[in-house]
């Protein structure tokens, strides 16, 4: 399974990203539980989310810099 595109997340609406980080940062966290308690099969879960919230944590910083920057310059 390959990783996720970042080009994917570009086409994410400000609120769906945001939906989107909670919901990896939720899969990331029950999926230490299961690690903790040995019910983990698939391992390769971890890189594959850790990847597409790095992503989606990129591009949330990428667009607050935007509008910051916007806001200044309108100053």
């Amino acid at each position: 399974m390959p990783l996720p595109k970042i080009s994917e997340a570009r086409e994410l609406s400000d609120e769906k990203l945001s939906d989107e980080i909670v919901a990896i940062k939720r899969q990331l966290f029950q999926l230490r539980l299961q690690k903790a308690t040995r019910q983990l099969e698939k391992p390769h879960q971890f890189r594959q989310l850790r990847h597409r919230l790095a992503q989606l944590l990129t591009l949330e910083t990428e667009r607050k810099r935007a509008a910051s920057q916007s806001a200044k310059e309108e100053k």
